[in-house]
């Protein structure tokens, strides 16, 4: 009585298994189609029976892509930066004694922007000046004594001469005994005492030059302190370096400013630059003098050149910076607004591939894999042009190749694969 049991417990897993596992094979065999589809299939495997060589090969999807010659344009992610921005401030203390100026106002080249209180600085440039002309007033007494100095020594120098004249006089007379000794001696005290008379007169001539010197560094002195007086007066009045806005209200009426104190800042932005960073692999890209434009996030475009590309990379990033010189005469960009740069480049042949075709070998290099012509897979290296959203473009692939789109990542080099091809619109 127990083989019942049994033998409907193997019916019934049959049955799950049939209609649960071989749920299609099921339905066929259901609806008499079962032999039909078994003849087909052997039709089929004898038809596509592949060689040794093809069995072993890796399914892969492939495109057949054909190279275009695209502008090879360099895009870049930036921002507007004014042409010059400075924060004037105070040079010297004292009160602010001038009306302030708003932020956002525009200011020409030399405008006022904050008045100091003198004080005492008037007085003191006014005793400068009275030192001067005390200083210069001295020049012709001292100029005069020169000439006076010089003509009391040519008088010693005569007198020198005329000393040494009757001194030779009075040895020729003392040789023939008509001179006595007493003036011999005489004549040479009197040599002696013209010799001190021309040291004196060349010293007095010394001491006259010397007191002119000593008037005329008395007059550069004075000089000094008045331009120095006239110096710390000017620093009283801030004016505009350049035309521009006002970032900041310019100081307070009454406040005490000291030396380094912020009286305002300015800002230039017509022109205006626009700033990016190029990457290391398209530095050569760019040069100097190239024609540029930028999108601004508001969609508002413009165009310039590049007026500046770093020599030395940002040690974090490792990308140069650039920068754009554009137009803005009606001032409607503003500082530190993103922007889109494109700069213009030589033309370039490029495949247009998905993103998700790019892979890496195993050194680290960027590249995708293609099939040759022996349906082998084979890495390329390559290098990205341009992102779009349509794909990548590349180069370093010959004008035509069968790039693997799918299942990329399951093969290497010398690989056999059996490509399946999608169509691509480029």
């Amino acid at each position: 009585m127990r083989i019942i049991p049994l033998l409907t417990a193997c019916l019934v897993t049959a049955f799950l298994y049939l209609l649960i596992i071989e749920r299609d094979m099921l339905f066929s065999f259901a609806r008499g189609e079962a032999e039909t589809t078994t003849m087909a299939s052997q039709d089929s495997t004898a038809t596509q029976d592949p060689g040794p060589a093809q069995s072993d090969a890796i399914g892969v999807v492939a495109m057949h892509s054909d190279a275009r010659e695209i502008d090879s344009a360099v895009i870049l992610r930036g921002q507007t930066e004014a042409a010059r921005q400075v924060e004037v401030r105070a040079e010297t203390s004292g009160l602010v004694v001038s009306e302030p100026l708003r932020k956002g106002a525009f200011i020409e080249a030399g405008e006022l922007l904050c008045r100091l209180d003198p004080g005492t600085r008037a007085a003191s440039l006014a005793e400068a000046r009275a030192r001067l002309e005390e200083a210069r007033a001295r020049m012709p007494e001292a100029e005069a004594r020169i000439p006076t100095a010089e003509a009391q020594l040519e008088t010693a120098k005569a007198q020198l001469e005329e000393a040494r004249i009757n001194d030779n006089a009075a040895r020729k007379l003392s040789e023939g005994g008509f001179a006595s000794e007493s003036r011999v001696a005489g004549a040479q005290a009197a040599i002696r005492g013209a010799e001190a008379a021309v040291k004196s007169a060349e010293a007095g001539v010394k001491t006259a030059q010397s007191g002119l010197m000593t008037v005329a560094a008395g007059i550069q002195s004075a000089e000094a302190a008045v331009a120095a007086a006239e110096k710390e007066m000017s620093r009283l009045e801030i004016h505009a370096p350049f035309a521009g806005l006002l970032e900041s209200d310019t100081a307070e009426l009454g406040s005490l400013i000291s030396p380094g104190s912020l009286c305002a800042t300015v800002i230039q932005l017509d022109p205006i630059r626009v700033v990016g960073f190029v990457p290391e692999t398209q530095i050569d890209r760019v040069e100097v003098g190239a024609q540029a434009g930028a999108r601004l996030a508001d969609g508002h475009e413009v165009t310039g050149r590049v007026t500046f590309l770093s020599r030395a990379a940002d040690p974090l990033t490792r990308t140069f910076r650039v920068e754009l010189q554009v137009p803005n005469p009606d001032l409607a960009i503003r500082d530190g607004q993103t922007a889109e740069i494109a700069i213009a480049s030589d033309g370039a042949s490029a495949h247009l591939v998905p993103q998700s075709a790019l892979t890496l070998s195993d050194d680290g290099r960027l590249g995708v894999r293609i099939v040759d012509d022996q349906n082998h897979a084979l890495f390329r290296p390559v290098a990205l042009l341009r992102d779009t959203a349509q794909g990548v473009w590349i180069t370093g692939l010959d004008d035509r190749a069968d790039v693997i789109v799918i299942g990329q990542e399951y093969v290497v080099d010398g690989v056999p694969v059996r490509p399946s091809y999608e169509d691509q619109t480029q």
